[in-house]
């Protein structure tokens, strides 16, 4: 069961939270907010941004990344896979029913 690890704007991060889970690509999205230092066009950025731990499945990872870059505002969207080495076998039967 992967976890999708994505950043976002602040202001958009809570849609793109909601629309993960009412369309299906994810069963639950954690939504924490968190201050980002990177490098964009030569110069360091600094924004507010919120991390987003959406949790899905290997059948539907593909379709998650595909619906992150095609919604998110950033030309280069961070999404980074994490594939858990144990699961609580209520939990993984949940997202796996709860995800398209």
């Amino acid at each position: 069961m992967p976890t999708a690890y994505i950043t976002a704007p602040r202001d958009d991060a809570q849609e793109l939270a909601d629309r993960l889970v009412t369309e299906r690509h994810a069963a639950c999205v954690n939504a924490l907010e968190c201050r980002s230092v990177y490098r964009w066009d030569d110069d360091v950025v600094r924004d507010d941004e919120a991390v987003l731990f959406a949790k899905t499945t290997d059948a539907a990872w593909d379709d998650l990344v595909a619906f992150v870059e095609a919604e998110h505002p950033y030309d280069v969207p961070c999404i980074e896979r994490f594939d858990e080495s144990f699961v609580e076998p209520g939990f993984e039967a949940w997202v796996g029913e709860s995800v398209e």
